[in-house]
């Protein structure tokens, strides 16, 4: 192909330029084998997307040699600035060039010649257009009539009018401006204080730099001093910064067309780095990879009922089978409040059934009623000896609970069953689970329903289009169960903690949604006037603070007044290269100025007030009257629970505007809040787990831990333990748990590093039981990939041996971490089942309404609340037995704050 005529412009790729942006502007992502990924991934993104916008059949990508280039020997400080490439970017180079060499692209990387160089020689030899892909400054040197510079991140074109317009020189006069301006990516110095403008001023005066030097004398001022005194160096900046055009790059330049696509390879790739998305666009056919996976089948056969003879056959081979995979089709996300258009059902791989009842578009088939379809099939899904199976599951039971019917027997649910095998390993969605396990491209919602604002309810899809679809979904669903299921009863403790917990789990769940929580929509109304009037004085403040108006919500206005205007330290800078405004920077510039603070208070204000004090009313479902949370139990790494519309985890305790909004949730009529919570429970995991004789002694004996924590680091009697001292002991606690350093005690103690670090090794001196657990945790972490709770989760750390430190650091902090939180989490989802069991044996007259972080909460009434809570802090306190008692604690009250 290499003789197939040219067509297109000439397109040169700084890949090292690309490559570069793809790892600082993703976050650090690893295949399941530990590889890092991130750089490989958004790199190969961008090309796909240069590939479908830009037509040619010559796209070369370039890359900078390793090692030194002939500019080092030039000038010893070039590039000296530069830090050394990350190991884990390093790592990937390979990588993306075996991407590339699949994409069939040329690639070019001659030893000692910089990218620059090599992109210049080919753009001067070729006669016709050339596109530069490029976001350095330095390239407008070799801008003509036939060669454009393109940013594809900014989207920008860069033509010979742009250069002048940007620069104020032209393209042939960019090399005198570069060597007086400077060059601080490439360390070359320049003039000191020669800004753009003074640089384009003295070279349209006095010609080029040539023209600059020799009337060095008559320019005045004190930038000119600088301009005289480096006279000598100027020559050596401007050959630094200028692109070489006639190198002699032998052979590797004489081939610049593109080839065929190796997709076999190209699919290799793709899987290795888990680029599952990527494969769409291939057809990639599948291959089995599992020992444990049931055989694919060998073709598909999908139904759609649309007659009572049909859904005859259907309920027989039902009411025959071992297992059935059960979906729903709705045409609303919220399970509260979508109506039912359809179910899908599987029993065997390969087939599968759907069963419209709502699909109302003009021209849509006659379907059978959804009076005469539940009443049908209500019998197999109500019989808890028939077992059932979903992804996802639990949206389907409170969808159907709605519709009159409560499955019985729900015992899998294939995205637990993946979360529980590895909650880093993937998504843990039908589509995700799909390409990772079966390698299967499944059709998405979008490609039915259509995308934006042309996209329509399910209810409106065509049935040609919805059948297949919902079909498949009750299909993927049963041959992942079959691969899923089998890979985790090859590990007990994993087949334990899905069966013991996470699916018993899943039904509270269900339950504690339908439920519902109960708001004062008019103290809402006036807690968010209170946070509009408090926004508005601090907003007041800032302005005098800033001695300027400004927007309080613009980042980029206050990066102005910030650092611009009041010159506060740069602490730290975003991915993009600006400084930093977010929260802990600003707290940290808070010792500085006082404007920082008061951006702080007011950005807490203003997310409370949009994200509960002004939402929460309009989550209130008009047929209950109450807000209806979605709990995630697959999201979490830990085991924890996450929720969502609304997100109850994140309404702050300990602020006077996140207790208001706590306020607004009370108890219906002759009912009233009761709030359980378990006390310190990640410190007395800790003690059980580390054995430390110190703590198991301080909660044995019922004393406050954080009181017996002071005595002991700051040699101080029990009963002289100062206010200041517990506070102190409190934040060791809990800091050094999340692997907190003697600099962060130091920021929130206020004191010195040097005593942070003293009372850090007073602590371990104190409590070498817990120094042996987070050191021995570390070492299992290193050697088998991984950590455990106490009931046998696991949480994967491939970074845990990473060659980049930042990040290897992190992943033993959360070795260390994961096995308490974890562990805190599985207790609070056994006392969830526990409880919710002993509410339904017994019909006590109480409802598990929330559930946050240690904390169960209830709505009960009013006579029996007293005798209720003291049932329920039993259970909890008896759902496992540790070294060290549990505790929970309950409080009863009007209103969710006041219960505590």
């Amino acid at each position: 192909m290499s003789e197939t005529q040219a067509h297109g412009p000439l397109i040169l790729i700084d890949g090292s330029s690309w490559l570069y942006r793809a790892y600082h502007v993703l976050p650090p992502l690893t295949n399941g084998a530990g590889e890092p990924t991130g750089a490989i991934y958004g790199m190969t993104n961008m090309l796909r997307k240069f590939l479908r916008e830009y037509d040619s059949n010559r796209i070369v990508v370039v890359f900078d040699p390793r090692g030194p280039t002939f500019r080092n020997e030039l000038f010893a400080d070039y590039k000296a600035n530069r830090p050394p490439v990350p190991p884990d970017l390093s790592d990937q180079f390979q990588g993306i060039q075996d991407v590339i060499a699949a994409l069939g692209l040329p690639m070019l990387q001659v030893s000692g010649v910089e990218a620059d160089d090599v992109i210049g020689t080919l753009a001067v030899a070729e006669s016709g257009p050339v596109i530069i892909v490029t976001g350095d400054k330095d390239m407008a040197q070799l801008v003509d009539e036939r060669v454009v510079l393109l940013d594809t991140m900014q989207d920008k074109r860069t033509d010979v009018a742009r250069v002048n317009d940007k620069f104020g020189v032209p393209p042939e006069r960019i090399t005198d401006y570069l060597a007086l301006v400077g060059d601080t990516s490439d360390n070359v110095p320049g003039v000191d204080k020669v800004g753009p403008k003074t640089a384009a001023k003295w070279i349209e005066k006095y010609g080029d730099l040539a023209g600059v030097i020799a009337h060095a004398d008559e320019i005045g001022g004190k930038v000119a001093e600088n301009l005289r005194a480096k006279l000598d160096e100027l020559p050596l900046y401007q050959d630094l910064v200028t692109i070489r055009t006639v190198l002699d790059l032998g052979e590797a330049g004489s081939d610049l067309v593109r080839r065929e696509i190796d997709t076999e390879a190209l699919v290799a790739l793709y899987r290795r780095y888990e680029f599952y998305k990527f494969l769409d666009e291939l057809d990639a056919p599948a291959t089995d990879t599992a020992a444990s996976a049931a055989p694919a089948p060998a073709e598909t056969t999908y139904h759609t009922v649309l007659d009572e003879v049909a859904l005859d056959t259907l309920v027989a081979r039902l009411e025959a089978a071992e297992l059935i995979c059960v979906d729903t089709e709705t045409d609303a996300l919220s399970a509260m409040q979508s109506g039912l258009v359809g179910l899908s059902f599987a029993v065997e791989p390969g087939e599968a059934w759907y069963v419209p009842v709502a699909h109302d578009y003009i021209g849509a088939p006659a379907q059978l009623s959804m009076d005469t379809v539940l009443a049908r099939v209500k019998g197999v899904l109500t019989d808890a000896d028939k077992p059932k199976l979903g992804q996802h599951i639990k949206y389907d039971l409170n969808v159907l609970a709605r519709h009159g019917i409560r499955i019985a027997g729900a015992d899998h649910d294939t995205m637990l069953e993946s979360y529980v095998l590895d909650s880093t390993a993937t998504r843990h969605d039908m589509d995700s689970l799909a390409q990772k396990y079966l390698e299967r491209t499944t059709t998405k919602f979008e490609e039915v329903a259509g995308k934006g604002a042309k996209q329509v309810g399910f209810n409106q899809v065509a049935l040609d289009d919805a059948a297949p679809y919902a079909a498949e979904d009750a299909d993927i669903t049963l041959q992942l169960h079959h691969r899923l299921y089998g890979q985790l009863c090859e590990t007990p403790s994993l087949r334990a903690l899905y069966e013991e917990i996470e699916m018993p789990l899943m039904p509270v769940l269900a339950r504690v949604e339908a439920n519902g929580v109960l708001v004062d929509a008019e103290l809402l109304a006036r807690v968010s006037g209170e946070m509009k009037t408090r926004m508005d004085e601090i907003q007041a403040e800032a302005y005098i603070a800033a001695g300027t108006e400004f927007n309080l919500g613009s980042p980029n206005q206050l990066k102005t007044i910030l650092f611009d205007q009041l010159e506060l330290p740069v602490i730290r800078k975003t991915p993009k290269g600006a400084p930093s405004t977010a929260e802990d920077v600003l707290r940290e510039l808070a010792d500085a100025h006082e404007l920082p603070a008061l951006i702080v208070a007011w950005r807490e204000l203003s997310k409370l007030r949009s994200t509960y004090a002004e939402k929460l009313p309009t989550l209130i479902n008009p047929g209950t009257g109450r807000i209806h949370t979605s709990y995630h139990q697959a999201v979490a790494a830990t085991g924890r629970l996450s929720s969502s519309d609304p997100n109850l985890q994140n309404i702050p305790i300990r602020t006077e505007a996140g207790r208001r909004i706590r306020e607004a949730f009370v108890a219906r009529p002759g009912y009233r809040i009761l709030a359980v919570d378990y006390s310190q429970i990640e410190l007395r995991i800790m003690a059980h787990l580390s054995g430390d004789p110190g703590l198991l002694a301080a909660f044995n004996e019922e004393r406050d831990i954080h009181t017996a924590t002071a005595s002991e680091v700051f040699d101080t009697p029990l009963d002289d333990v100062t206010a200041d001292q517990r506070r102190a002991a409190k934040a060791i606690n809990f800091g050094l748990m999340y692997g907190m350093s003697a600099y962060g005690l130091s920021k929130q103690l206020e004191t010195s590093r040097e005593d942070a670090a003293a009372y850090i090794d007073k602590f371990f001196e104190r409590f070498a039981g817990v120094a042996r657990f987070m050191e021995d945790t570390r070492k299992a972490a290193k050697a088998q990939g991984y950590v455990e709770t106490l009931f046998g989760r696991r949480l994967y750390l491939p970074e845990i041996n990473a060659r980049n430190g930042q990040r290897r650091q992190y992943a033993e902090r959360t070795a260390i971490n994961a096995p308490l939180q974890g562990t805190a989490a599985d207790l609070i989802k056994k006392a969830m089942i526990a409880v919710d069991a002993w509410l339904g044996e017994t019909g006590t007259d109480a409802t598990m309404i929330m559930q946050v972080h240690d904390e169960l909460v209830f709505e009960v009434p009013v006579d029996t609340a007293d005798a209720i809570g003291e049932q329920i802090v039993d259970r909890m306190n008896a759902i496992a037995t540790l070294d060290v008692p549990l505790r929970a604690e309950a409080g009863i009250a009007d209103n969710w704050q006041a219960a505590h």
